[in-house]
């Protein structure tokens, strides 16, 4: 019964931590840049993921679209020394 509790109580206070920090995140990023609010929701979400499956897909999905992004600048990157 006592480590049920604990489970739960870590569980609660680990959805309310990653919830605070994703909606911090938010409220960041509308009045500023995307990039301090984009670096507090994902914080956000590892937080959240310490305990629930679908942050971590999230998460899995925003460091597919990183790496794409990565790719696709470093092309560009290449294409444009290349045709100087």
């Amino acid at each position: 019964m006592h480590t049920h509790v604990l489970r739960l109580g870590r569980r609660i206070a680990i959805a309310i931590a990653g919830g605070l920090l994703v909606l911090a995140g938010l409220v960041l990023s509308v009045p500023l840049v995307p990039g301090p609010g984009l670096a507090v929701i994902i914080l956000g979400l590892a937080v959240l993921s310490l305990e629930f499956e679908r942050p971590r897909r999230w998460l899995a999905w925003l460091k597919a679209r990183g790496i794409q992004m990565k790719e696709r600048v470093l092309a560009a990157r290449a294409r444009h020394r290349g045709g100087s």
